[in-house]
This record gives structure tokens, sequence and C-alpha cells, in this order.
């Protein structure tokens, strides 16, 4: 399931050093999604509901597809000092990650509350 429509992906190291800038301007969500698991697709449903009033609020969401681009997955994860894992949400400020969470603990309300942080 990858319905994700108005949901940008991150695809190559030059959008990965643009989002980093982006986020000393604005909150960034990112969303780590595999398309080959079924926790993935629960967590996506759920960041898919969140996206509606985050962009409301001015945070940028992406999403990376972690089988179909790997290598960019594993790149911000290294950069950003966390550990790669999917489904996974990445709360990014000032070009470092500031929270994030992954498999279950990704709910909508949880990426709501990381706003706070």
């Amino acid at each position: 399931m990858t319905d994700n429509v108005d949901l940008p992906r991150l695809s190559s190291s030059e959008e990965i050093s643009g989002l980093l800038e982006l986020s000393g301007e604005r909150s960034v969500m990112v969303f780590k999604h595999s398309t080959r698991c079924s926790i993935s697709t629960f967590a996506q449903r759920e960041f898919m509901s969140y996206l509606t009033g985050a962009r409301e609020r001015g945070v940028h969401c992406v999403m990376v597809l972690v089988v179909e681009d790997r290598p960019v997955s594993l790149e911000l994860a290294e950069r950003l000092g966390v550990l790669h894992q999917s489904p996974q949400a990445i709360l990014v400020r000032d070009g470092q990650a500031v929270w994030n969470d992954s498999h279950e603990g990704v709910t909508s309300a949880a990426l709501k509350d990381a706003e706070d942080r």
C-alpha cells in the first residue's frame, strides 16, 4: 500500500541535504516506510492521519521508502545519528533528530506529542 500522493518522497542525497537545511526554518517529520511489512502499513495509516493537522501546524512531512530507496534511508539514519529502523518516524529540527520512534510507537498521537519536544 503506497497511497501517499500527498506525501513527498525523499529519494536522493541532495534531497536529504535540502531537508536538513529546511529543518532550520521549520520542523520536519520523516516517515520511513517498508512496503513489505504489515506493521509498517499500520504505521503508515497513523502517519497519514497525522499529516493534515501537522501541515496546518507548519510541520513539513516526507516519506522514505526503505526498500526502494535503501541507500537514502541508511544515509539519513547516519546523518541524523539514529538507528535505522522501519517503520520509523523522526522529528528533525536544526539539522538534528530531536525525537524518533519505531514500529508500534508510530501513532498519530505520538507524532503530535513529539512536536512539543
